[in-house]
């Protein structure tokens, strides 16, 4: 489904579903430095990735992305 915005322009609701950060702010560095995305956890509900800095390998934050269908767990 797209609307139409004052502008002329569409969005949706599929449009922005997903981000990946590629530069965050560094405590130890002090300044926006690129980051890796690290994948921590496979959670029953998604998976949860770190983001850490190139320079120094501090955590400098975390995502959590929620799958839509159940992960396959084997017994």
């Amino acid at each position: 489904m797209f609307n139409r915005i004052s502008n002329g322009n569409y969005w949706g609701e599929e449009a922005y579903q997903d981000f990946d950060a590629t530069e965050l702010y560094c405590p130890r560095c002090k300044q926006a430095v690129p980051v890796r995305k690290r994948l921590l956890l496979i959670l029953a509900n998604g998976e949860k990735y770190d983001y850490t800095c190139i320079y120094c390998g501090t955590s400098v934050g975390e995502k959590t992305c929620s799958t839509k269908e159940p992960n396959l767990i084997l017994k």
